[in-house]
């Protein structure tokens, strides 16, 4: 049983949820003809007769035979009389147009003999309704990957040939195609005939193909910065070959997205946002909350914002219902219950299932309707079109919302940790990448290769994670296949994205001296850390010093690599050290594990000898243990659950404590045990000399999750995929910050759970970018993750299996909490993720006590440790000193990469310290170079010299054109 099948199981229960009115259970039965039709039914329509508005009411006469007289008569007044020419026929009678409901009678005579009924009469809206064809776009679930790739690229055909063929309808009834995201117009322009692409790019400049500007149905909250605008390129790419603006995007089926969202679709020009999500499973109060309520979604800075539509039933109007006079009354029913304030409305048409073609019976329905009636008027329409009437008429009456719409189906990408930490690291690295190439390398950027491996990223971060029985039938070929092309994504992502950052190092280093390195800094401020060297880069020794002569410390560690301290490389450049045989140098203050503290003269936690857990941290000298162990739990806990019964929590065993790593510039511990779920438990804690933070790494070799005893029984609405063999793993951090709040990072924005989240938004779990915050006035803690992306706030709350289709389950708010857990993996759903995973995973965390929030050192720390410094052997001439730095530190720059025309570079400047900013460019030596203001089409908007405003949380493009170094 596929999605469609199971939506009309599921219909009358979300229904009676998100509806209050009975009418709702139209859903599911509207493709089933009535069996005998009524003597008298209104059509809530408004027709001109003799230049006046009348209202229909169509009578149905049966078992009157060829010949016969009809008189019929509307509250004992006669309003009709015809012979009829055959048996069943059916036809209209009017009266004059109603303003408020009233009952009227109606009487049928038939050769003598009346029959009555009683009918009530709805005032019609005079609203004209844009309807959205498209094709819901799921990268497989229904069926394999390649064959609905082929399927999108021959619906564009399909609606440009009908297109065509409707191109002389009158207007409204025109045929137009709206593709709802582009891979798969991007696979068209890829494969398919030259004649076939001019086509194509004909049809959209004609107008009969409208482009939206996303990529794929992607789940925002796993995006990372650079990922959330690649989402939006390709729309400036084919736009530009098409000769159009792209300034509209839709999303179906996925219900919330990330806050930054709105900033990078401005970065694309995009305005408008056509916004339909599954209408009833895993969607919380979403859609009760934003179904037909136009809003502004204004961005984190407040500089841009979006219009937003969420149509009545998301995407899926057009699998539940069938086009009929009666769907129109429908329409306006729903109107009615909402009290919709407009005379302008907007729906979807998806055509009969996921991956649908271009429904046919549309243009011929409302070519019918628009002849018959003047209202409603509807009218077949781009999204663009469609957004742009409505904003010229409603525009400034629209209310403006400024939060997180926080989203519900990224839990799961916990269904496959591995490959969801895969993802997150190749698309920081392919950002490190592209801004080394600018440093070291400019001739070994190609932008395609650079593409290809963003589309990796984003399609594995699209929605559709496999089929509908992925959990019913696990090792079903069906499913086993989608999988392993879904995986491929992840693989071929993080394949790409090392191979990219290789080949930018090797074009840059000679190779010729083994006893020099040279160390790289990708980022916009100047850092000190400790490098760790390969045993084959290191073999000149262990000693180190720098380009002075200066030693630095190092330390031979236990794998026979070599660390030693990089101090001072500069912002987006580089420096040399020389390693020789002498004796490693040593830090002037040791960091040390004894008696279970690891301490460095900055900060010092203790390892509880019989959990391995944290059970204190702490600034050196503070007597404030910031580990909240009021409930029984530490930091860094081990805790799995299965099912949804709190009580039988389980933890990790008995634990071995090794030392790894003695110091004086690393120490390191291994904490080993068995745990519950898992084959075995692997955590280790790394301290180093200097650095204000604790590292850690939580390995788990899983152990599978049952699978279904009986194989495709009970298909993904039966009890086991719902219901059984149900399991999550978390990894508890309550922090004990008195008064402390609570802030996310999320891509291109920070986030207060629960005083920043919009109506509707998730609060059982929520992404998390790189970092999260817990401080008050005096102190707190900076928690990094660089491989899980997925957050529990104050108590263990996702524990919503299967499917949920009761919006009155779900949590409403988040109270103010230090506490939070990790979520790092979980089989819950019934179908599309994962039914178990299974072997060796790694979670990567850091821990920073401080005094005071500071939200710009938070987010350096997070993205040094995800853009860590490199090391490569010497290039050919001196390293170059700062490519540029930037004035004030804490606006930071997210990415610096080649222009795609070669001609430039682009910076994306970003205001990190939630404080509005005059930053300044400034340069080493030489001319400062011309800078421009630019979008993600990378072009050159306007000249703004070398010092720019960047608001609070702002993304600033800028396109600086080359000079020499």
């Amino acid at each position: 049983m596929k999605r469609r099948e199971l939506m009309k199981r599921l219909t009358v229960v979300a229904g009676s949820a998100l509806c209050a009115r009975p009418g709702w259970a139209i859903l599911g039965r509207d493709e089933e003809k009535a069996q005998n039709a009524p003597l008298a039914a209104p059509i809530r329509g408004l027709v001109r007769k003799n230049g006046k508005l009348l209202q229909p009411i169509r009578v149905t006469v049966q078992h009157a035979g060829p010949g016969a007289t009809v008189v019929t008569r509307l509250d004992g007044q006669e309003v009709d009389r015809r012979i009829i020419s055959a048996d069943g026929q059916s036809f209209d009678v009017y009266t004059a147009p109603v303003s408020t409901v009233r009952q009227a009678d109606v009487e049928v005579e038939v050769a003598g003999k009346s029959s009555t009924a009683k009918v009530s009469l709805y005032p019609v809206r005079k609203v004209q309704v844009y309807i959205l064809p498209h094709s819901h776009h799921d990268l497989g679930y229904t069926d394999l990957q390649a064959n609905v790739e082929e399927k999108q690229m021959l619906n564009i055909s399909k609606g440009i040939d009908l297109a065509r063929r409707t191109a002389n309808y009158s207007e409204g009834a025109r045929f137009v195609w709206n593709l709802e995201v582009l891979w798969g117009a991007d696979l068209f322009m890829r494969r398919k005939s030259q004649a076939e692409k001019d086509e194509f790019i004909d049809a959209v400049k004609k107008g009969w193909i409208g482009l939206n500007g996303m990529y794929a149905n992607e789940l925002t909250g796993l995006c990372c910065p650079e990922e959330l605008l690649q989402l939006f390129r390709y729309s400036g790419e084919l736009g530009s070959a098409c000769g159009v603006h792209v300034d509209s995007a839709m999303l179906s089926d996925v219900p919330g997205f990330t806050w930054g969202t709105v900033t990078a679709m401005a970065q694309a020009g995009i305005r408008y946002f056509s916004a339909a999500p599954n209408f009833f499973d895993r969607i919380g109060t979403f859609m009760v909350e934003w179904q037909d309520k136009p809003f502004w979604w204004v961005s984190p800075s407040g500089k841009e914002k979006l219009l937003v539509w969420v149509p009545w039933t998301g995407y899926a109007m057009s699998h539940v219902m069938k086009l009929s006079s009666d769907w129109v009354g429908k329409y306006q029913d729903r109107l009615d219950e909402v009290k919709f304030p407009y005379e302008i409305s907007c729906i979807r048409w998806s055509g009969h299932g996921d991956n649908a073609e271009p429904d046919p019976e549309l243009p011929e329905f409302i070519q019918k309707w628009n002849e018959e009636f003047e209202w409603p008027r509807f009218t077949i329409s781009t999204t663009s079109h469609a957004s742009a009437a409505f904003e010229k008429r409603y525009g400034r009456e629209l209310p403006e919302f400024k939060g997180d719409l926080t989203p519900y189906w990224e839990d799961g990408a916990g269904s496959s940790a591995l490959e969801t930490g895969m993802n997150r690291g190749a698309a920081d690295r392919l950002t490190q990448a592209e801004t080394l190439a600018v440093m070291l390398a400019p001739g070994a950027y190609r932008a395609s290769d650079f593409n290809e491996a963003w589309r990796d990223v984003l399609l594995y971060s699209e929605h559709t994670w496999g089929a509908w029985n992925s959990v019913s039938d696990s090792e079903n070929p069906f499913v086993t296949k989608q999988w392993e092309f879904k995986r491929t994504f992840a693989v071929d992502a993080e394949k790409k994205s090392k191979a990219l950052l290789d080949e930018v190092l090797r074009s840059y280093a000679t190779g010729n001296d083994s006893s020099v390195v040279d160390i790289h800094n990708s980022t916009s401020w100047s850092r000190t850390e400790a490098v760790v060297l390969s045993k084959e880069m290191s073999s000149a020794g262990d000693h180190v010093k720098d380009e002075r002569g200066t030693s630095v410390p190092s330390q031979r560690l236990s794998s026979g690599e070599l660390a030693f301290l990089a101090q001072e490389v500069p912002a987006f450049g580089s420096a040399r050290f020389r390693l020789s045989s002498g004796k490693p140098y040593s830090p002037q203050t040791h960091v040390s594990f004894k008696d279970g503290v690891l301490e460095n003269g900055i900060v010092r936690a203790r390892v509880d000898a019989a959990s391995g857990n944290i059970v204190e941290l702490a600034l050196h000298g503070s007597h404030d243990n910031l580990v909240d162990g009021s409930r029984g739990e530490a930091v860094n806990e081990y805790l799995f659950l299965e099912g949804k019964d709190l009580s039988k929590i389980q933890r990790n065993g008995p634990v071995r404590i090794f030392v790894e790593e003695q110091g004086p510039l690393v120490a390191s511990v291994r904490v080993e045990s068995t745990a519950p779920g898992s084959t075995s438990l692997v955590r280790r804690i790394r301290l180093k000399a200097g650095a204000d933070w604790i590292e850690l790494t939580n390995t788990v070799d899983k152990e599978r999750a049952p699978l279904n005893p009986h194989p495709g029984a009970g298909d993904q609405g039966g009890d086991f995929a719902q219901h059984q063999a149900k399991e999550s793993l978390q990894f508890a951090f309550p922090f004990a910050v008195p008064g402390g709040q609570m802030r996310m990072d999320i891509p291109l924005a920070m986030m207060r759970p629960e005083l920043d989240q919009l109506p509707g938004s998730c609060k059982n779990w929520l992404p998390v970018g790189r970092w999260i915050d817990v401080a008050n006035a005096e102190r707190g803690v900076t928690w990094v993750t660089l491989d899980a992306p997925l957050v529990e706030i104050g108590d263990i709350t996702a524990t919503m299996l299967g499917s949920q289709t009761n919006p009155g389950i779900w949590r409403k708010h988040i109270e103010p909490t230090q506490r939070f857990y990790s979520w790092v993996m979980n089989n819950h759903w019934g179908t599309n993720y994962r039914a178990y995973q299974q072997g060796v995973v790694e979670f990567r965390y850091a821990l920073r006590p401080h005094s005071g929030y500071d939200p710009a050192a938070a987010a350096r720390l997070a993205i040094g440790l995800s853009q860590p410094l490199l090391a490569s052997s010497a290039g050919t001439k001196a390293p170059a000193l700062s490519l540029f730095r930037i004035e004030p530190a804490d606006v930071l720059a997210l990415e610096c990469k080649p222009s795609v025309d070669g001609k430039a570079w682009i910076v994306r400047l970003f205001g990190a310290s939630g404080e509005n900013r005059r930053a300044k460019l400034i340069w080493e030596g030489g001319t400062a170079p011309r800078v421009w203001s630019s979008n993600l089409s990378e072009e050159p908007l306007a000249l703004v010299g070398q010092e720019v405003d960047v608001a609070a949380w702002d993304l600033l493009t800028l396109r600086v054109d080359h000079r020499e170094r």
